[in-house]
């Protein structure tokens, strides 16, 4: 894959890759069977990433990182360094799954509970073919048992992995088994993208996340499990932010 055009905010390296041409690249991966290792950052992972070394190595060690959540597309635009636009992690494996249909790609599903992974696997079957899924399991696991989920993923055929557990695992677990998982063209975590397409989780509406109110919602579901991750992790963000707006640059 040629080098990529890229922008360098907060201390991280985001691609300037429209949803289009991210989808183009991966199609590119897998006939050439090579492989991308793609992630997306959004305004809680960069502030976790300031801290968590492990994250940050995982993440700036994969191939394509696109932004996420839109308050990074903003933050591009105050510091004048604009990406091209957001690339939700949940579409971007929506779109996959279609190619995938399309081209008689497999997918593998790893993440989530047993029965939220095995709907979404009955999702995709109905939806598309029979073939479509390699395989799939849980996201619930000991430290011990990662080597051979790892294995039993590379040997199931999958041209595609969407891992579906939560930061810093799910970035950690793929960079450190990619060479393992090296014949699946595309590895790429989605968080809790599983629990959406299973209907556990609802989206929200699309004026919410086109003006970057997507996290509002989701903290209206559960309050008490998101507030600090989002009341607390997008302050920090926005103070990262104007620090680096009025930082002084070396002359």
């Amino acid at each position: 894959m040629q080098p990529l055009k890229n922008i360098h905010i907060l201390n991280t390296v985001i691609h300037n890759l429209t949803m289009d041409e991210t989808l183009a690249l991966v199609d590119e991966a897998i006939e050439n069977k090579s492989q991308i290792h793609h992630v997306v950052v959004n305004a809680g992972k960069i502030v976790q990433m300031q801290r968590d070394n492990a994250l940050r190595e995982s993440v700036t060690g994969s191939d394509i990182i696109n932004a996420d959540g839109q308050a990074v597309v903003w933050a591009s635009k105050i510091l004048k360094k604009p990406l091209k636009e957001r690339v939700a992690g949940i579409d971007l494996m929506k779109n996959l799954v279609a190619l995938a249909a399309e081209k008689n790609y497999k997918v593998y599903l790893f993440g989530a509970k047993e029965e939220v992974v095995t709907s979404v696997a009955n999702l995709y079957t109905n939806q598309y073919n029979n073939n479509i899924v390699a395989g799939y399991r849980n996201g619930y696991f000991n430290p011990e048992e990662e080597e051979q989920i790892a294995k039993d993923i590379a040997a199931s055929g999958a041209q595609m992995l969407f891992v579906a557990i939560s930061s810093p695992i799910k970035e950690n677990f793929l960079f450190k088994y990619k060479e393992i998982l090296k014949d699946v063209n595309l590895i790429m975590g989605v968080g809790g993208s599983f629990d959406v397409e299973a209907g556990i989780t609802k989206r929200a509406p699309l004026w919410m996340q086109n003006s970057g109110l997507e996290w509002f919602y989701r903290f209206l579901q559960e309050p008490k499990r998101m507030w600090k991750r989002y009341l607390v992790g997008n302050s920090k963000f926005i103070s990262l932010v104007i620090q680096e707006k009025f930082r002084k640059q070396p002359k």
